[in-house]
């Protein structure tokens, strides 16, 4: 009877550790900074509605005559259908206006917060916390 206790407590503990697996796999947003915002105004090259996120990629103006490749990160697709989103509300071609909260370290890429469609629609990926990333552009 001994021997059943400790091996209940190991498998209890082995179940937690598989249980808790997936959450250990899920990165955080401290990459992005939420001290400010950058706005994007450009022409979508890719518009991906995957797991675990959804991605947007333009191509903007750099404010010096050139262009830019943004890669901007979404949520989940099943976050996003909440707020109205398809995998067809963007297609490639489209000019958009998009705000990200621009990565940490610089690179031409970000946490997407809104984006302006073609038609004037204001679509919001259900950023988890939104209301801690401050709107500065």
């Amino acid at each position: 009877m001994q021997f059943r206790l400790p091996m209940r407590r190991l498998g209890i503990l082995a179940f937690a550790a598989l249980l808790a697996a997936p959450a250990l796999a899920h990165h955080s947003f401290a990459m992005f900074d939420n001290t400010r915002s950058v706005t994007l105004h450009g022409t979508v090259t890719k518009f991906q509605w995957t797991n675990p996120h959804g991605y947007l990629e333009i191509d903007a103006d750099d404010g010096k005559g050139g262009i830019r490749h943004y890669t901007l990160e979404m949520t989940s697709p099943n976050m996003m259908s909440r707020g109205g989103w398809t995998s067809r509300t963007i297609k490639t071609g489209d000019v958009v206006t998009a705000y990200m909260a621009p990565l940490r370290d610089g690179k031409a890429g970000g946490l997407l917060l809104e984006v302006v469609l073609p038609s004037g629609k204001h679509m919001l990926p259900g950023v988890p916390n939104a209301a801690r990333y401050k709107r500065t552009s």
